[in-house]
């Protein structure tokens, strides 16, 4: 039965739309509004169509059978009706298009004959136009992918019959805008996306700092105020994963730490995964940071340049022709010409208690300092498209900071002097080609190369002595990315990469001589395939990835299988879990504490699967997010795991400073942000609670707080914009970071050694920060557009102690406590111009 009804229907539907002689539709007209139709049977000869509708009137119908058969009709009367050949008729091209779905009409669909003429079909599909040896047209309608027809010698006889399939577009699904402030969003897939040239306005910030926003989230801090130094959920700066139009970058921060090396003018949308990132992110144990320049459309010319208190920038766009254009920017900093109030907070902040600043304090006569800073950054992206289906994208970068200090002092007739060169630098290229073989699947293959160094090179006159340390990373890859879009529900990527990474360390002394220099290559191939269901019906959202690494050198294989899963409990209120393994091949130490300067003193190592193990993660998150009458709330219960750290990546300076083993950290808490949106205004609440502890199971100590454990993190903002002024007030507490307090029982005051109690045993004073910023903009007549801004770091001048050491005194002969703040009260004012 079951079979006969859907033969029946089939044969139904095939019935309907069966085209017929005209000479039985003609007899069927005669006989429903009773006329006579008179001819010559050679006019009819031949023809068939499809039959008007029964519903339609006489006129109606003969209207219809005019447009498809190119014969006159007249009517006499409503009762005689003579059919006869037009005259001169000239040759014309017909056609029927039709839904390959459901195989129904397209009503309204556009016929493109050159970039002037344009027709549209009928309620039946149809539609005619003159040939006039044109024979090339385009089918285009909204929902459908367009089709170019190119039709042989068609007539009223034969009318083409053109079908369209339809286009399915995989959109990029938005939970809720403005979350902190306007230009950023929450993404179905848990990411945040900040948009720079949307971005509003947070506290202390008047540009949209990719390094220095993600701070305002819930889970990121970074405990010393720098860019460098980015702690997510416990993680160390290494842990995180920075991609700059895919190209891995090993310096984030001007300088060494203050200022983000990725131009605030130039990023067109900024992902941030603090966890269920895709199987396509590797080499991370913690966060991704990706950072893509490339517009999501043709973009008009543009160009704009500002200054502030730190650097000055320009930006330009010029379109080369409707398929091409290329983009350049370049910043770099002021201090070469003027040292502002800005500029000498920030030297106070990054040089205290370094080499650079403990000569001075330990001479106190004749002393002299010529000092030389400055920094740059340029990019530039070229894009070419290629036919309808294929794209070419270059891109390049270059960072660098550069710090000359010469430092000569007279002490009882002897002339000390020291000669000291910091750089670090980092380049990297993209080339990545594009292809849209068809509306539901696509190719992307990119070839990329990022190359960091730094040196200190330190000459010491007196002692006769030259010290240089070199860190070099090379990496090269290449990415292949295949996505297919089943359905509007369904989808599915895969793909492979191939990563190599060589990490060279250099030491080198005269007087005494000494030399030595290692290098370490890694590479790694990678497998990865992804699905993903979305279905805004029923609310539901899933994606899996899973991610097989093969490390060559030791013959391994990892899997990373990640996890995001989305539920609409109501259209206000949604659940989401996220869930991944990770793992991270390469990682950041501390040899000694004055190691370049002490200033950037990490360097880069590649594992060795033995004492420097493959650092892994596994990391669960619950998340509950409601929103409904401009209010937000936003709860995210997680916990992680992190194996195969090293004490010398942690920053230890206790006990554990010239240790050297191995072990992990586990942490959990809760994400806490309460959001209320009023008209012009927008506050903001935030709290995260953490617990965070070490496991070193070869120490002592085994278990003790983590070094970037903040228990409680609470933050406020109050945003105000309204039409081209906006306005930001904040401020941020913190509980006091872990120290380790030294054993004053155990300590020998005539000949004193440190002797510490259990790591981490105390904790330093709370951390309490109240930031403002402000912006205006307006445009001329002539659409210039101008921008100042005006930002306060530390209004209240809070001086806030962000670690703790201690050390002998050589000179004293007694143990001393170094203490190191944040930045005073630090003002900037920004002015920028844009056409």
């Amino acid at each position: 039965m079951f079979f006969l009804f859907f033969l029946a229907l089939n044969l139904f539907a095939q019935d309907k739309g069966k085209v017929m002689p005209i000479k039985k539709i003609i007899i069927d007209i005669e006989e429903q509004h009773g006329v006579s139709f008179n001819y010559t049977e050679d006019n009819i000869e031949g023809l068939q169509l499809n039959p008007p509708k029964k519903s339609l009137s006489l006129e109606q119908k003969l209207e219809y059978l005019r447009k498809r058969t190119h014969l006159s009709f007249e009517n006499i009367g409503n009762k005689f009706i003579n059919i006869y050949k037009k005259n001169n008729e000239s040759p014309i091209i017909c056609g029927y298009v039709f839904s390959s779905i459901d195989k129904k009409p397209i009503e309204n669909a556009n016929v493109s004959l050159n970039n002037k003429t344009h027709i549209t079909t009928d309620s039946e599909g149809y539609f005619e136009f003159s040939k006039e040896d044109k024979n090339t047209f385009i089918i285009s309608h909204v929902g459908f992918a367009s089709k170019r027809i190119t039709a042989g010698n068609p007539d009223a006889k034969n009318c083409l019959q053109i079908v369209l399939e339809p286009e399915i577009t995989e959109l990029h699904e938005i939970k809720t805008n403005a979350i902190l402030a306007s230009g950023i969003s929450k993404n179905t897939d848990g990411s945040l996306e900040i948009k720079p040239k949307k971005f509003g306005i947070l506290p202390g910030l008047i540009e949209p700092d990719a390094l220095q926003t993600m701070q305002q989230i819930p889970g990121v801090n970074s405990l010393d105020e720098s860019v460098s130094s980015i702690n997510v959920r416990g993680g160390t700066h290494d842990q995180n994963l920075f991609l700059w139009n895919g190209i891995r970058m090993f310096q984030t921060g001007h300088f060494f730490g203050l200022i983000s090396v990725f131009n605030p003018n130039l990023g067109h949308t900024i992902s941030i995964y603090k966890n269920g990132s895709s199987a396509f992110y590797g080499e991370s144990v913690s966060s991704v940071v990706a950072i893509s320049s490339t517009p999501e459309k043709a973009e008009k010319n543009s160009f704009s340049a500002g200054i502030n208190m730190i650097n000055a920038d320009v930006y330009g766009k010029y379109n080369l022709s409707k398929k091409s254009y290329i983009e350049i920017s370049a910043r770099k900093s002021i201090t070469d010409f003027v040292e502002t109030p800005t500029y000498k907070e920030y030297f106070n902040k990054v040089f205290q208690n370094t080499t650079i600043t403990d000569f001075s304090q330990n001479q106190n006569l004749n002393y002299k300092s010529d000092k030389k800073f400055g920094f740059y950054d340029a990019t530039i992206k070229y894009a070419q498209k290629i036919g309808i289906k294929d794209q070419i994208v270059l891109d390049l970068i270059t960072i660098k900071d550069n710090l000359e200090v010469t430092k000569s002092a007279v002490s009882y007739n002897i002339n000390k002097a020291q000669n000291n060169i910091l750089r670090q630098q980092n380049y990297g290229g993209n080339l990545s080609w594009k292809r849209n073989w068809n509306s539901f699947n696509t190719t992307k293959i990119n070839v990329y190369n990022s190359s960091y160094e730094l040196l200190a090179d330190q000459k010491s006159i007196y002692e006769n002595q030259i010290v240089i340390q070199e860190n070099t990373v090379n990496n090269n890859g290449v990415n292949l990315e295949n996505n297919h879009i089943l359905n509007s529900k369904f989808s599915f990527s895969d793909g492979y990469q191939f990563n190599e990474i060589g990490i060279t360390n250099l030491e080198q002394v005269t007087n005494p001589d000494f030399y030595r220099k290692v290098k370490d290559v890694l590479r790694t191939h990678a497998l990865i395939v992804e699905g993903k269901y979305n279905d805004t019906i029923s609310r539901v959202y899933f994606k899996s990835g899973m991610r097989l690494n093969y490390i060559e050198k030791f013959k391994k294989y990892i899997a990373e299988p990640r996890l995001q899963l989305g539920y609409g409990i109501s259209k206000s209120l949604n659940l989401e879990l996220l869930g991944e393994l990770k793992s991270q091949n390469s990682q950041q130490i501390i040899d000694l504490q004055k190691d370049y300067f002490g200033i950037e003193k990490r360097r880069w190592i590649i594992s060795n699967n033995g004492t420097i193990p493959i650092q892994k993660s596994r990391q669960l998150s619950l998340n509950l997010f409601y929103k409904k009458n401009d209010w937000l709330l936003d709860i995210e219960n997680f916990y992680k795991k992190v194996t195969g750290i090293t004490t010398s990546s942690q920053g230890f300076q206790n006990q554990l400073e010239f240790v050297r083993t191995t072990g992990g950290y586990e942490i959990w808490g809760i994400e806490m942000l309460v959001q209320k949106k009023i008209n012009h205004f927008l506050t903001w609440l935030s709290y995260t609670y953490n617990e965070n502890n070490y496991n070193f199971p070869n120490y002592e100590y085994s278990r003790f707080p983590n070094n970037f454990e903040l228990t409680h993190t609470l933050s406020w903002a109050a945003i105000y914009e309204k039409n081209n002024f906006k306005i930001a007030l904040g401020t941020k507490w913190t509980s006091g970071r872990p120290k380790t307090s030294p054993n004053l029982s155990q300590i020998d005051l005539f000949d004193p050694v440190l002797v510490y109690n259990k790591p981490n045993d105390s904790n330093l004073n709370m951390f309490s920060q109240v930031n403002l910023s402000s912006t205006y903009k307006w445009e001329t007549a002539d659409g210039i557009q101008y921008k100042i801004g005006i930002s306060i770091l530390n209004i209240l001048d809070r001086r806030n102690e962000i670690s703790e050491y201690y050390r002998i005194n050589s000179l004293t002969n007694s143990i001393e406590e170094v203490d190191t703040f944040s930045l005073q009260r630090t003002p900037n004012l920004s002015f920028r111009v844009s056409f």
